[in-house]
């Protein structure tokens, strides 16, 4: 039975992985948090797990947030939702991920350069040439 006193030390405290995540300020909601791992998005030390699995400090935890992926190491253990400052002193990011999310960003950086960006919406003549030429294809 997970203990939820306040005088609670971090070393006697049972955390389910999907509140854990969502106290750490990974996802916004428990229930995005449970559907992220039911959804096999979040690894528990390499492996697909359960929402209601215990986490333990010193795990490690591979999750994906939007386009990014990350691995962090458990520091701490709360069952409730902290300050952001707070809530990043739960968790440490391996340099290995630090270094691959920021290799993706300058990718995806790159890559919106060369997107062609028209500088006003197509109005309805153009967008009828748009759909001929696109038709035509």
């Amino acid at each position: 039975m997970p203990q939820t006193t306040a005088n609670a030390t971090a070393t006697d405290l049972v955390v389910r992985l999907d509140k854990w995540l969502w106290a750490c300020r990974f996802y916004k909601t428990r229930g995005l948090a449970k559907e992220m791992i039911e959804g096999g998005k979040v690894h528990y030390n390499g492996q697909r797990c359960k929402a209601g699995k215990l986490v333990d400090i010193g795990a490690t935890v591979r999750l994906a947030q939007g386009a990014d992926e990350k691995i962090v190491l458990v520091r701490g253990l709360s069952d409730k939702r902290l300050a952001a400052p707070l809530a990043q002193q739960l968790y440490e990011e391996t340099a290995e991920s630090l270094a691959e999310r920021q290799k993706r960003a300058e990718l995806r950086k790159n890559n919106a350069l060369f997107a062609p960006h028209p500088e006003t919406k197509p109005d309805k003549k153009e967008r009828r040439q748009l759909l001929l030429l696109k038709s035509q294809q």
